[in-house]
């Protein structure tokens, strides 16, 4: 059965079929798995390192071969030239059960051994899946709802790592076991998705443009082609430096250098960090969404609004001791910024500025290149932490802020309400 594209009613208001918003939050469950992944990791770093004597290091390492980073973007470069060349379905038909496999490494890891491994598969299958389920949904969208039915993926790239984390605090007493716990509950999440998106059809617009035309990955390098490809990467690159520090470190961070008993670090470690992720869900939920697929003048507000407000998240650390009301006030200005000025737009804008036989392998590419990054500066984050003084990371961290919030809002393109095929054809002119 095709699925859709989207009407408009009568009135000018768009209509979301009920199919389309379920195959948009199945699609999206790989955001709550890919976030979920994260911060479950974010969780059990400290943990992990205590049981098994890793140095921080071997902490960074861990970091930075998982879904957080260099594992996601090998995935998301191969996947999202698959899902380009194969089809979106062929690709998260089959990637969420190597996701599970990677889980269930790490849940009953012994050794070093197994944890390096099962984050490192968990970080493959991520990757391939992000870029692939990700355009199906923007293929699938309305045209003035495609910020709409994107913005949900991020809902549940919150509430993954929200959920984690309630569970994480809940079983904080548990130690280790708890953690395995919350592992567990991944993988159970992932069969059941992967067991319902059995039933999702191929894109329909994909199979459209594989029946007319081929398309070279060589045009993703010139033209609007590339002025896209830098522009994304660009915005999520830096974005996702800081953005990636808060999901990955931010437990770590707090366990090291807030002063309470073993337990109570713990549960703070685990509990805090949940506040960013109710607070981008919250925001999301009620200002993305509906707001998203307004104007390119609303687009650019909500942007500048964003971006300035996680500025000021991280110059809080720096002029500012690092204590419980700071972190509340960082963790709650980072995460309803970033809701605005972040990944949710940086979805959007990967759908609408490619053309469909290059929507993946773009994607994939600015992914995984700023997953990469991310995996690169997760070797340097526990050093640079150990040393007692965050204002260093915060004003790192501040740097990056700047340059994505800057370029994000003065070169952001006008392609707000537009189907993508007339997207397409207008930049094929430039």
């Amino acid at each position: 059965m095709e699925l859709p594209l989207g009407s408009e009613a009568a009135h000018g208001a768009v209509v979301v079929t009920r199919q389309q918003w379920k195959w948009s939050a199945l699609a999206g469950m790989a955001s709550y798995l890919d976030a979920g992944s994260i911060v479950a990791l974010g969780a059990a770093m400290a943990l992990f390192q205590q049981r098994f004597g890793l140095t921080d290091t071997a902490v960074g390492a861990l970091a930075a071969i998982g879904p957080n980073a260099i594992g996601c973007a090998l995935g998301a470069f191969v996947g999202g030239w698959l899902g380009d060349k194969l089809g979106r379905k062929r690709i998260y038909q089959y990637d969420l059960l190597v996701y599970a496999a990677g889980i269930l490494c790490i849940a009953f890891a012994i050794n070093p051994a197994m944890l390096f491994l099962g984050t490192f598969v968990v970080g493959l299958a991520v990757g391939a899946d992000v870029p692939t389920s990700l355009a199906l949904v923007g293929e699938l969208a309305p045209a003035k709802a495609r910020g709409k039915l994107l913005g949900l993926t991020q809902v549940a790239w919150c509430l993954g790592p929200a959920i984690v984390l309630w569970l994480a605090l809940a079983l904080s007493r548990w130690g280790l076991l708890g953690i395995r716990i919350v592992l567990l509950h991944l993988f159970v999440v992932a069969m059941v998705t992967w067991a319902m998106r059995r039933g999702l059809s191929e894109s329909a617009r994909w199979k459209a443009a594989t029946a007319t035309a081929s398309q070279s990955i060589h045009a993703l390098f010139a033209g609007a082609n590339l002025r896209a490809l830098l522009w994304t990467l660009t915005i999520y690159l830096f974005w996702n430096l800081a953005a990636g520090t808060a999901g990955a470190f931010n437990s770590y961070l707090i366990s090291k250098h807030i002063e309470a008993d073993a337990a109570n670090v713990q549960a703070l470690a685990v509990g805090l960090p949940s506040i960013a992720f109710v607070s981008a869900m919250l925001v999301g939920w009620f200002v993305f969404m509906p707001y998203a697929d307004r104007s390119h003048e609303t687009r650019k507000r909500l942007w500048a609004v964003g971006a300035v407000a996680q500025i000021f998240a991280y110059v809080l650390l720096i002029v500012m001791p690092f204590s419980i009301p700071v972190i509340v006030l960082n963790i709650a200005l980072f995460a309803s910024g970033g809701a605005l000025a972040g990944e949710a737009f940086y979805k959007v804008f990967s759908q609408e500025l490619f053309p469909t036989l290059l929507r993946g392998t773009a994607q994939g590419l600015t992914f995984g290149t700023a997953r990469i990054a991310v995996g690169i500066w997760s070797f340097f984050v526990p050093a640079i932490a150990s040393r007692g003084d965050i204002s260093t990371l915060a004003t790192l961290l501040t740097l990056f802020l700047v340059i994505s919030g800057a370029v994000g809002f003065l070169f952001m393109p006008n392609t707000s309400g537009k189907p993508l095929e007339q997207i397409e054809s207008e930049r094929a002119r430039r």
